[in-house]
């Protein structure tokens, strides 16, 4: 989870975004998720990376879960992320169903989030880069090595567009063992029992070849970023995303949640795109003139991302981002038949993707 500072937040004086034409959804996604997300076996292949890297107990009451979940209710991240046994804990419990619907998110904005890739490729290979703020618990991790396995079976069209995939996660916690250990079970064959058959050794491979699928982690606050940070890390990026973290930083700091989504849009480059997920009806406070009101994140993100700006000369500047995608509530339903050592949660989640304008 990133996480932030102070709440000392200015008044907001840019304008409201103008209306825009976005692909919208006003009602919960009624698809079959197994049908157009990806197929069961991929999806019980996901879950069984988390069982083999993390071996999550069986016990939903274990000590360390329950001491998780005691932080996380107290607000106390710093305690809840500051040992290596809460945040595998923590990941083997939460991340594996959000790894699903993560990946099905991927699914539904492929279209518009591959149909510039190519047009921004300067080394003449087909590397598809992702930054994910906030991203160190697994869960995009694995949903992205899933969309780029099912890409690479010809069930992304049109295929054959990301050769190669490139993850940089970015998170205040130290997930580097849990980042360390996924990122090996997606890449080697699953172990066998000494009694497989022949078939089955033959047949058993890694979900993706460690050259395909590359991961770099590097523990910072992300509202802490400088400049120079955001360059490095965003500059190179096809898609930024910021997965259930959004809403936190907003709530740990508006003024700096805002700054930095200010220096996202500068290092971002025209045609790449900003995605994010978050809980249905999040709010921030903000003061403005001594007074508290609270926000849709929504609005918030709008604001600072697709709202008229001022240029110098006074005159209203275009929007640097363009929103193409936006659903105020999506559910993502966990198909029947899984199975994993803890029971999962269907998830219910608002959805936003833009795309970096020229200039």
């Amino acid at each position: 989870m990133a996480r932030g500072g102070s709440k000392q937040v200015p008044a907001l004086k840019a304008k409201p975004p103008a209306k825009e034409k976005v692909r919208r959804t006003t009602e919960p996604a009624k698809k079959d998720a197994t049908a157009i997300g990806a197929p069961l076996d991929l999806q019980q292949k996901c879950l069984d990376l988390f069982r083999e890297a993390l071996k999550p107990t069986e016990d939903d009451n274990s000590e360390a879960l329950q001491e998780v979940k005691t932080h996380l209710f107290n607000r106390d991240f710093a305690q809840a992320f500051g040992k290596e046994s809460y945040l595998r804990a923590y990941a083997g419990r939460w991340s594996p169903s959000r790894a699903l619907a993560y990946h099905q998110v991927l699914v539904d904005v492929q279209d518009e989030v591959l149909s510039t890739f190519g047009q921004t490729q300067t080394d003449g290979e087909s590397v598809f880069r992702v930054v994910s703020i906030g991203g160190g618990a697994g869960a995009e991790l694995v949903s992205l090595a899933t969309w780029l396995r099912m890409e690479s079976q010809g069930a992304i069209k049109p295929c054959r567009i990301m050769e190669k995939l490139h993850t940089t996660l970015l998170d205040i916690a130290a997930w580097d063992p849990v980042v360390a250990e996924l990122q090996q079970a997606i890449t080697t064959p699953p172990q066998l029992s000494a009694y497989a058959s022949a078939a089955a050794r033959e047949a058993n491979e890694a979900m993706l070849a460690k050259e395909a699928y590359t991961v770099t982690f590097n523990q910072l606050d992300a509202l802490g970023m400088t400049e120079s940070q955001c360059k490095e890390f965003i500059g190179g990026a096809d898609l930024v995303t910021m997965m259930f973290t959004l809403n936190e930083l907003y709530s740990t700091s508006v003024a700096k949640t805002q700054k930095m989504l200010a220096r996202i849009t500068e290092a971002s480059r025209p045609g790449s795109h900003l995605l994010v997920v978050d809980s249905p009806g999040s709010y921030s406070t903000v003061s403005i003139n001594g007074a508290d009101k609270n926000y849709p994140m929504q609005w918030l993100l709008d604001l600072t991302l697709a709202g008229n700006q001022k240029r110098s000369d006074g005159d209203d500047a275009k929007p640097k981002w363009e929103k193409i995608v936006t659903d105020e509530s999506r559910w993502f339903r966990l198909p029947a038949g899984l199975k994993y050592p803890i029971d999962l949660e269907n998830c219910r989640y608002q959805i936003h993707l833009y795309r970096r304008a020229a200039g």
